[in-house]
């Protein structure tokens, strides 16, 4: 017997009858089954979704165990905790399609930098968290520890730091969600966000060594482990939003055991689905179409695969809300 839905749910099952909005729904619905069936589902996270505020509706997917795992990039796991903290001091730019070279250029005087519509102020967001994770840095350093990037945040976060700079309500934020479950969390090409770049520079300066944190070649050792650990029975499936490095970095995880290790009992992820608004085209990884992904060994021919078209910012807290039965 079918789940009563509520109102979003019930909205969506009338009016999203076909393109991209019933592939919205088919998705739904086949991940709702997939959880329904005992699998486990890996969440990617690409773009600017933590700026976005994604967090308010993740965190509640995180603590209603609705993904067991995500993968994101270093710039999805610092901003939600730059939201968190200097939420006051953003600056939305609504007319951003307007603005000239000299308007960019002022925002930069006043340390805004711009994502799309929404200006993230360095001084209160990037530089209160540079003194806070640095502090972790070089504890662990102190002591001969090594971590992944996501374990140093969820470090900071736990050790209660920061709570008195909080500026939303903590249950907005999907990485304090996450910290709090200790959700296993992946982040390749860690370097290329601003606290990869800070860590850098502390290397440079020898305050830090770079052994110090963990690497994205550790990270794909753990996550062959954590795969094989975890994909008995219905499987995990993939659920990816946006492209890049954040979808394709943890979905070679099973082609390398596969071809590379020779390791021919492990299964090909069990779902897919991607929002994406990169329109299908050549040599494209975002915009490759799911069935490519059979040919690389990533995918089966009867693994369930969806690509939405749209802007993620829209469909995810959409699925979301159908998963949570709002």
């Amino acid at each position: 017997m079918e789940k009563e839905k509520n109102t979003i749910s019930q909205f969506m099952e009338k009016h999203y009858l076909h393109f991209n909005s019933a592939t919205l729904v088919d998705a739904a619905k086949a991940y709702e089954k997939h959880l329904d069936e005992g699998g486990k589902m890996m969440i990617t996270l690409a773009g600017a979704m933590s700026t976005a505020e994604i967090g308010i509706i993740l965190a509640e997917m995180i603590r209603k165990d609705k993904v067991q795992i995500i993968t994101c990039t270093g710039a999805n796991l610092e901003e939600d905790i730059m939201n968190l903290v200097a939420h006051n001091h953003y600056k939305r730019v609504p007319h951003y399609r307007d603005l000239t070279p000299q308007d960019e250029w002022a925002l930069l005087e006043q340390g805004l930098n711009r994502v799309t519509d929404t200006c993230i102020p360095e001084e209160e967001a990037f530089r209160k968290l540079q003194k806070n994770i640095f502090k972790q840095w070089k504890g662990a350093q102190d002591k001969g520890e090594r971590y992944f990037p996501h374990e140093y945040m969820y470090k900071m976060l736990l050790s209660g730091d920061l709570e008195k700079e909080y500026q939303i309500d903590p249950k907005n934020s999907w990485m304090l969600a996450a910290a709090e479950k200790n959700l296993p969390i992946v982040v390749p090409g860690w370097e290329d966000s601003t606290m990869g770049n800070i860590f850098a520079s502390y290397c440079i300066k020898e305050e830090l060594k770079p052994s110090t944190m963990k690497s994205g070649i550790e990270y794909m050792m753990w996550l062959s482990d954590w795969y094989r650990k975890n994909s008995s029975g219905k499987g995990i499936g993939f659920f990816q939003i946006g492209g890049g490095i954040a979808g394709d970095f943890p979905i070679c995880v099973v082609p390398m055991m596969y071809q590379d290790l020779e390791w021919h009992d492990v299964p090909f992820w069990s779902y897919f689905c991607q929002i994406s608004d990169s329109t299908t085209s050549y040599g494209s990884y975002s915009g490759a179409v799911p069935n490519e992904k059979i040919t690389w060994g990533k995918l089966d021919i009867n693994t369930p695969k969806f690509i939405i078209e749209s802007d993620a910012s829209i469909v995810a807290p959409l699925i979301f809300a159908w998963l949570l039965e709002m």
